[in-house]
């Protein structure tokens, strides 16, 4: 599955036009990479914002699908909007949202907008199935 992930507010806290602060995102987006799935980072970000967001996925070891598109769409379609079977963002109704920064066991109320709760968001993709490794699933159908 491509998953089109959000940067501010989503993947960090919102802080535009810096980096936010960590919010839990990386391990549960590197979960979905490990597990067969693949990425596009989807923001509104450009130039060398767009540079910074894309840098913190590098540095937190979760590789990039794509950065505003997905590979290959451009062969079938000329719209601007990312092609993804999921959309992980912030401004998505119903997203789990909060306010509490989770760190070392210690929680700090944020006093800018809310963002993503990943602890919420990880326990709806494990309802989803989104963690039964597709790597391996795919393993077996070969081997069997």
């Amino acid at each position: 599955m491509i998953y089109a992930v959000d940067f501010d507010g989503t993947s960090v806290t919102h802080e535009y036009p810096e980096t936010g602060q960590d919010i839990g995102a990386a391990p549960v987006l590197r979960r979905l990479v490990d597990n067969g799935h693949k990425l596009v980072l989807n923001t509104m970000r450009s130039g060398e914002d767009l540079d910074n967001a894309v840098k913190w996925f590098a540095e937190n070891d979760i590789p990039l699908h794509g950065v505003g598109v997905t590979p290959g769409q451009r062969r079938w379609t000329s719209s601007p909007k990312t092609c993804a079977d999921y959309y992980i963002d912030d401004a998505a109704l119903g997203a789990p949202l909060t306010n509490v920064l989770r760190h070392n066991g210690v929680h700090t109320i944020y006093r800018g907008r809310p963002f993503i709760d990943w602890e919420k968001m990880e326990a709806l993709l494990e309802k989803t199935g989104a963690f039964e490794n597709l790597k391996h699933n795919d393993n077996d159908q070969l081997q069997g």
